[in-house]
């Protein structure tokens, strides 16, 4: 583990500190002024100078802010990082890091990605002449062969979203290091206990926060771990410069939900195997995507750089009128887009969280009209199994 300098002081982890403590801790220490063991929401738009330009580390909210400095810390210890940055929405966060491009520069970017950010890339960044080549990073071939001399950037999901595709993290960025590219990975699906994409050679992390790193279904945010000093000096910048800043209650909150990262990702983990399992056995289920079936294509390479295999499962129901009617049967599993939180949800890929991709791109990664996702809480299973069977029968 890194320690860092941040305004807000931090508690003084030891060199060997483990995953568990660092959630706990980092970046965190109890409020000098009363002793609290939790930070504050320092809910204030400006701080009161002692006399001109004389001042305690903060002048403006956007700047910077205490409780978002706790996060950052905490968030850039628990990747491993130098430093990390609090966005408004994980969207946010991954339109920070384009800024780091310019014109006429190019992106090789895992194919099967979150709708959303495709929609970012294809119809906002593209006006500003970035150019993007969408390969199945699983392949590291097809990195290899994408990358052209213009290409400025390789920007990784996994695993994806929905289709749970898994790409050679260490192999991906040997590839893109020796061509001069940095790497960014997308790591909300699996989360900083599942795995750390800097620890394989990743220059920049992306997280959408409202997900497993708040783990409850009440915050929106994003954030950026970077490493390069480069990087951290023109992310500093932008954030400030930009302003799409996590707010202090959203900085809270994420922090509440990082010390319980652990142990709540150990459950989803336990889940969603159990689930996937059951759900691989189903006569209704045509097929199952989960990294920890062996059925899986690169479920070995899962076990080497994951640990668990995470909290979303994809299955196909064969037909669209199957997939609606399990949707509209479910009681326990929530029907709702977004994953990540203590509670099951499950939702439609092809109408939900990837519908502004077109109809025929949605098929050629996959993302049929009988895919259905879910985000697997942390319930007890065999009340997940009994609401699934419930469902599966009315198909």
């Amino acid at each position: 583990m890194r320690l860092f300098s941040v305004r807000f002081p931090a508690v003084k982890l030891r060199e060997n500190a483990r995953f568990s403590t660092i959630c706990i801790h980092a970046g965190q220490v109890p409020d000098p002024s009363t002793g609290a063991i939790i930070t504050p929401i320092y809910q204030t738009s400006t701080y009161v100078q002692s006399a001109l330009g004389v001042h305690k580390g903060y002048e403006y909210a956007r700047t910077h802010n205490p409780t978002r400095s706790a996060l950052e810390a905490n968030l850039a210890a628990i990747e491993n990082g130098r430093a990390a940055f609090g966005f408004a929405s994980g969207m946010a966060a991954t339109g920070a890091v384009m800024t780091l491009l310019s014109s006429g520069d190019h992106v090789v970017a895992t194919g099967n990605i979150y709708g959303g950010t495709y929609r970012l890339f294809e119809r906002v960044l593209r006006r500003y002449e970035l150019d993007f080549t969408y390969v199945d990073t699983s392949q590291l071939s097809e990195i290899e062969g994408a990358i052209r001399p213009e290409t400025r950037l390789v920007f990784l999901e996994t695993p994806t979203n929905p289709g749970l595709w898994i790409t050679d993290l260490e192999g991906a960025c040997a590839i893109a290091h020796r061509r001069g590219v940095p790497v960014v990975v997308d790591n909300t699906f699996a989360s900083p206990y599942v795995q750390r994409p800097i620890d394989f050679g990743a220059d920049l992390v992306i997280h959408s926060t409202t997900k497993f790193l708040n783990g409850h279904s009440d915050s929106v945010g994003g954030a950026v771990i970077a490493v390069r000093d480069d990087h951290v000096e023109w992310l500093r910048f932008v954030q400030n410069a930009e302003g799409a800043i996590i707010g202090p209650m959203d900085a809270w909150l994420v922090l509440r939900g990082t010390k319980t990262l652990p142990i709540r990702m150990e459950r989803h983990n336990a889940n969603a195997m159990v689930l996937a399992e059951y759900l691989a056995s189903h006569p209704k289920v045509a097929a199952v995507f989960y990294p920890g079936l062996a059925s899986h294509p690169q479920h070995e390479l899962a076990k080497r750089q994951m640990r668990g295999f995470g909290g979303l499962i994809s299955f196909r129901l064969g037909t669209l009128e199957r997939a609606r009617t399990l949707l509209n049967s479910v009681r326990l599993l929530a029907l709702a887009e977004s994953l990540g939180g203590v509670e099951t949800l499950i939702s439609h890929p092809a109408t939900m969280t990837h519908g502004s991709i077109p109809a025929e791109r949605r098929q050629e990664l996959g993302i049929t009209d009988d895919l259905v996702r879910v985000s697997v809480g942390i319930e007890d299973v065999d009340d997940l199994k009994d609401d699934l069977a419930q469902a599966l029968d009315r198909c």
